[in-house]
């Protein structure tokens, strides 16, 4: 980022898809799986995340996660202690 005024990106994925079981996180069909996007920060993600979410709500086994990517890329950076 060239500007000092700019945000530095926190980058984090959604992506969702059906579990084989209300009590584990294993998935049903891995090449089924709803890559919903990568966000530049956790709150654009989080809007994501709500809205298909809410859109599956009558799937009981569809669960939708917000990966936190800028932690994984960078995990000793001071901001991986935030969001």
């Amino acid at each position: 980022m060239s500007d000092d005024g700019e945000r530095k990106q926190l980058l984090h994925l959604v992506f969702g898809g059906e579990l084989k079981s209300l009590k584990g996180l294993e998935f049903r069909d891995l090449e089924g799986l709803d890559i919903v996007g990568i966000f530049p920060d956790y709150k654009s993600a989080e809007l994501a995340w709500r809205a298909k979410a809410q859109a599956s709500v009558d799937n009981a086994h569809m669960r939708y996660f917000i990966v936190h990517l800028h932690r994984l890329l960078d995990p000793d950076s001071q901001q991986a202690a935030g969001r």
